[in-house]
């Protein structure tokens, strides 16, 4: 029986398990879960934790990659977030810098201790501060990455709002800094609350959480936090392990990385499927972020999440595309009223237009070594996936959208209102209809 179960793919899936911050196709998959099943997974925090963790091979931790019953090559997979609830009572970020000497070429993918030249090495932590993580061979301290100017926040218990704490207290939380991350159990990044950073105290900050990482896993090995054009741009012709050439980071990458705020609970997300299985992973749990990320990072949190996942078949680009909440839609993208379309159709009367034509909200992702590369990007994917040329989608974008900005340096969203006849065209019509109420 458990066999023939396997075989269709389970109705839900819980992962608890992690990478070594490379997402790797050759790698064993969890599942599979069925097209259509649930994916419900305990989440490690991104950024901070494994930047100060020489011995995983990216910026992040995400989940073991899921595999999805019928998802081929050429598909996409269309997640519906169903909810995402931060776990973590307390977290630091800031912003970084990069010593010299911690690392071979790049500080999130290579580091190494300067006093045994190990690459990847082994630490432990001793104490709290910004040296406390030390080389298992040699003791010397190993930090590829420095906080210039950080905070250490504490949630509340409801999980609606944190404030900035003061350097006694910081301290207080670094010292038994497991906890009050909720590191889950299979995790193996030290946490950065050890730093207890406090340049900021008593600030208030709205807790909004999202997902900084939700994707599908790329056709060859690449460290999570560089599954983008941006930051995936510093893998060509890098001097470690994973070093590719441009062609092959386009060709490879699925942009899972997103740090954009609006993939958060009741958002659909669409990723191409580049491996047989799809390989959905998550990660990278924010608290919340404005658009740009604008300081490097943000406010990493270990959380739950539960996803439903299913297969479309035949999705024409190698990129996401989002369907945010509306309250999470540029005014000028959002769908219109019906007093809004009530007084368009007397104005198409008096013009004699004819009928008008039938919209619904889209956001299509672009990524790139720098923004205006990345809107290239998403304009060129709009236009493929819809069929429609270029400068239509700029006109659209103009009037009936926006261009935001996911992460800078090279994250960004093409937002519009797309004729739904077009969506429709590539399976993504109903999707629509279901998130905005269309009919």
């Amino acid at each position: 029986m458990l066999d023939k179960v396997k075989a269709s793919g389970y109705r839900s899936v819980v992962v608890n398990e992690y990478t070594n911050s490379v997402i790797d196709p050759e790698a064993r998959m969890l599942g599979p879960v069925e097209d259509g099943g649930t994916i419900i997974a305990n989440t490690a925090p991104g950024c901070w934790g494994p930047m100060i963790t020489p011995s995983l091979r990216g910026g992040h931790e995400v989940t073991r990659p899921v595999e999805v019953v019928g998802a081929r090559v050429g598909d996409g997979l269309v997640v519906r977030i169903r909810d995402i609830t931060v776990t973590s009572l307390a977290t630091a970020s800031g912003h970084d810098s990069s010593p010299e000497g911690f690392c071979l070429g790049d500080p999130y993918v290579a580091a190494r201790c300067p006093q045994c030249d190990t690459l990847w090495p082994a630490t432990h932590i001793e104490g709290i501060g910004q040296d406390s993580v030390r080389c298992d061979a040699c003791n010397q301290p190993v930090k590829p990455f420095e906080i210039v100017h950080g905070y250490t926040v504490a949630f509340d218990d409801s999980r609606h709002v944190g404030v900035t704490l003061p350097p006694a207290a910081a301290e207080t939380v670094g010292h038994d800094a497991d906890h009050y991350a909720a590191l889950p159990d299979g995790s193996h990044q030290h946490s950065v609350l050890h730093y207890a950073p406090a340049d900021m105290p008593a600030t208030l900050i709205r807790m909004r959480p999202f997902l900084g990482q939700l994707g599908s896993c790329p056709s060859r090995a690449l460290p999570d936090s560089h599954n983008a054009g941006d930051f995936g741009a510093f893998l060509v012709g890098a001097p470690h392990d994973y070093s590719i050439t441009q062609a092959e980071l386009v060709e490879h990458k699925t942009d899972g990385h997103l740090d954009i705020d609006a993939v958060r609970a009741g958002a659909i997300l669409v990723a191409p499927v580049k491996v047989n299985g799809g390989g959905l992973y998550l990660g990278d749990m924010h608290a919340g972020q404005g658009d740009g990320e604008i300081a490097g990072h943000t406010m990493d949190v270990a959380g739950s999440v539960t996803l439903q996942v299913e297969v479309l078949k035949d999705y024409p680009i190698d990129g996401p595309v989002l369907f945010p909440l509306v309250e999470d839609l540029p005014p000028m993208a959002r769908p219109f009223s019906d007093e809004e379309k009530a007084r368009g159709e007397r104005l198409a009367n008096r013009w004699g237009t004819g009928p008008i034509e039938p919209t619904a909200p889209i956001s299509v992702i672009g990524t790139a070594a720098n923004l205006n590369d990345a809107i290239d990007n998403g304009l060129e994917r709009a236009a493929r996936l819809l069929r429609l040329s270029v400068p239509e989608v700029r006109n659209r974008a103009t009037v009936n959208g926006a261009i935001e900005i996911g992460r800078a340096p090279g994250v960004i969203q093409v937002t519009f209102l797309a004729p739904l006849a077009r969506l429709d065209a590539v399976g993504l019509g109903d999707y629509a209809r279901e998130q905005y109420g269309l009919e």
